[in-house]
């Protein structure tokens, strides 16, 4: 009894530690305005403090389930009928242009593993547009896979994406004249919120449930998709959720920066140099691949050029959702682009990857 109490002080304390280096590095990150403060503020503190301190860090795999069924409720609230309708207009072009930017990213990520040498598997789950935290918590359910960097990969493109595609969308390249009558999407979204109580208890059980029933399932990262899908049904099905405030937000991207900031392990990331160039570089690549689609995409509908590009940049959907509303672009065909991708990319490229990985072990145990 007296071992098991130590035990459980010392986890106390370790988790305290950590919780405050993680909450020091969103604050730190939120001062100097950087894209998603609160997932990259404690990510980057945890991972210099548990570097760098005599103390072993500690952070509760339960607090980044639970910052996942509350990113999945807000993700899956985002899927409204306009949405939808949206989705089911040009579900064509979606599926085409979404596989095309993945299959442009898996070359990418094919050459990048040839120059550096680290194992095709771990760059093509670093390199897949979209799904940061989803992309790492699939990276640590595969064995064989380098969650450092994958990471590393991730992080890059994402910053890359963050910084230089505002640059294009207000460039002249882009910037032209919004088209008439463009929805927003999010001000009718906002309309049919319901109040805080008692909507959101419903939606908290439907969540919870419907992550524990994704896990039952084996379902990949089921505490994001399981909320994702639950709430996404009883939304389209006329339940209107309460959207959450950015606090709220920011809680659970704490929960999991802290938790991804420990999976990184820097010291056992080979070729440092080599690796985060590439990164950079395969970044700029992909920037230009969802530039060259979203041209073309232009000849297909009669939209403006940023909302071409807003809709298949490989980004964020809120940070391309609020350059859309900034560039006056179709912020119903934006953000119904990129659910498309999200959902694609949660739900068929996992078990794909996962195909892809046991056919080639396959293959390299035939030819040894």
């Amino acid at each position: 009894m007296i071992n098991l109490s130590m035990k459980r002080d010392s986890k106390g304390l370790r988790f305290t530690i950590t919780a405050l280096t993680a909450l020091i590095g969103g604050l730190i990150f939120s001062v100097l305005h950087t894209p998603i403060p609160w997932l990259l503020g404690p990510m980057t503190a945890v991972l210099i403090g548990a570097r760098f301190s005599k103390i072993q860090y500690y952070w509760p795999v339960s607090i980044r389930d639970t910052g996942l069924i509350i990113v999945g409720y807000s993700i899956g609230l985002s899927f409204t009928k306009e949405a939808l309708q949206q989705i089911i207009e040009k579900l064509p072009s979606m599926l085409i242009m979404t596989v095309l930017l993945v299959c442009f990213c898996a070359g990418i990520a094919f050459v990048v593993s040839k120059l550096t040498g680290v194992d095709y598997p771990t760059v093509l789950t670093g390199s897949i547009p979209g799904g940061l935290s989803q992309m790492i918590i699939f990276a640590e359910e595969m064995k064989g896979i380098d969650i450092t960097t994958v990471t590393f990969l991730q992080v890059a493109r994402l910053m890359m994406i963050i910084f230089f595609v505002p640059f294009l969308v207000f460039g002249p390249l882009f910037n032209h004249s919004p088209i008439q009558n463009a929805s927003n999407l999010a001000d009718k979204a906002a309309q049919y919120y319901a109040p805080l109580f008692p909507n959101i208890l419903l939606f908290a059980f439907i969540c919870v449930f419907c992550a524990f029933l994704a896990k039952k399932l084996r379902l990949p990262t089921p505490f994001m998709l399981g909320p994702i899908a639950g709430t996404a049904i009883a939304v389209i099905f006329g339940l209107y959720g309460p959207a959450l405030s950015q606090p709220i937000l920011d809680v659970s991207q704490f929960m999991i920066g802290g938790y991804i900031g420990l999976l990184l392990k820097p010291e056992k990331l080979e070729n440092k140099a080599k690796i985060i160039s590439l990164a950079l570089l395969s970044g700029l690549f992909m920037i230009a691949g969802s530039v060259g689609l979203g041209l073309m995409l232009v000849r297909f509908y009669p939209m403006t050029p940023s909302t071409s590009l807003l809709s298949l940049a490989p980004g964020g959907m809120d940070q391309m959702a609020i350059l859309a509303h900034e560039v006056h672009a179709d912020l119903s065909m934006v953000t119904g682009f990129q659910i498309f991708r999200l959902f694609f990319i949660y739900f068929a490229v996992p078990p794909l990857l996962r195909l892809f990985f046991k056919i080639g072990k396959n293959k390299t145990r035939k030819a040894a």
